[in-house]
């Protein structure tokens, strides 16, 4: 009977170190994941501050043809990071953020969208333009990506 209780007693602390280590590992994931999401949120509000367009960073356009082409969205001649003006210098950024816990790569893709179809990238220069950040990181299980879309309003 005595070996019997030992073996209970052994199966019973196997499976409480086993949930133990499934928890820890959820904790880990889901701290990682909040951080990714922080990451991607700071820099859609870096880009935000920035002029819509290289040609709207100090006058007001009206025509689409004033518009960067959808083939030439990125940084312009002479243009680099931390320096850009407007929010398609980004397509194309990216950067390692080594400052938490885990090392997290940062990626950033700008396109033109039409407001019909904000899912699909716009074969043309529209109003609107659509970020995706996408956070990554060999110590994380997902794949954190975020976008929003920011639109040119002209007012007379």
């Amino acid at each position: 009977m005595s070996i019997g209780a030992m073996m209970l007693l052994s199966i019973l602390i196997l499976r409480v170190n086993n949930t133990f280590q499934n928890t820890s590992s959820v904790l880990l994931n889901s701290k990682l994941g909040l951080l990714a999401t922080s990451i991607a949120t700071s820099q859609i509000e870096e880009i935000s501050r920035l002029a819509f367009d290289e040609s709207t960073v100090s006058n007001a356009v009206n025509s689409l043809s004033s518009l960067t082409p959808p083939g030439s969205l990125g940084p312009g001649s002479g243009e680099v990071y931390p320096n850009y003006d407007d929010i398609d210098d980004y397509n194309g950024f990216t950067k390692t953020d080594t400052s938490m816990t885990a090392i997290f790569n940062v990626s950033c893709s700008v396109v033109y969208v039409s407001p019909s179809s904000p899912n699909f990238t716009s074969s043309t220069a529209t109003w609107d333009k659509k970020i995706t950040i996408t956070v990554t990181s060999p110590s994380m299980l997902d794949t954190v990506r975020m976008s929003t879309i920011y639109s040119y309003w002209f007012f007379r």
